[in-house]
């Protein structure tokens, strides 16, 4: 079975893109071509569409790392950055108001 996996694999499915109809196919041609036995066909699909999970989830991990990496090496303020500064506005409008309030009296 671990054969069969590795060979499925380097038929070029491309597990992250593939849905589970086209895993079903190949998985079926394989059983077609007697390279796959009918009664391990179903664990088979089940292991491929969960490998290609995981690989979707290294792919979305690896992204984020990467754009965060590159944002910071751009010097593009995070979340975090924008809201401190927001509040920061807001203390200093208050503390302008209350300076504007003490000059009219």
């Amino acid at each position: 079975m671990s054969d069969l996996f590795k060979k499925a694999i380097s038929l070029g499915l491309g597990l992250t893109v593939v849905s589970k109809e086209k895993v079903e196919k190949v998985v079926d041609d394989l059983v077609k071509r007697g390279e796959l036995a009918p009664s391990e066909s179903k664990a088979l699909v089940g292991r491929l569409i969960e490998r290609g999970e995981e690989e979707q989830t290294q792919i979305k991990t690896l992204i984020y790392d990467q754009v965060k990496r590159v944002l910071s090496e751009l010097n593009v303020p995070s979340e975090n950055d924008v809201a401190a500064l927001e509040q920061r506005i807001a203390a200093l409008e208050l503390r302008v108001q209350e300076l504007e309030g003490q000059r009219s009296e």
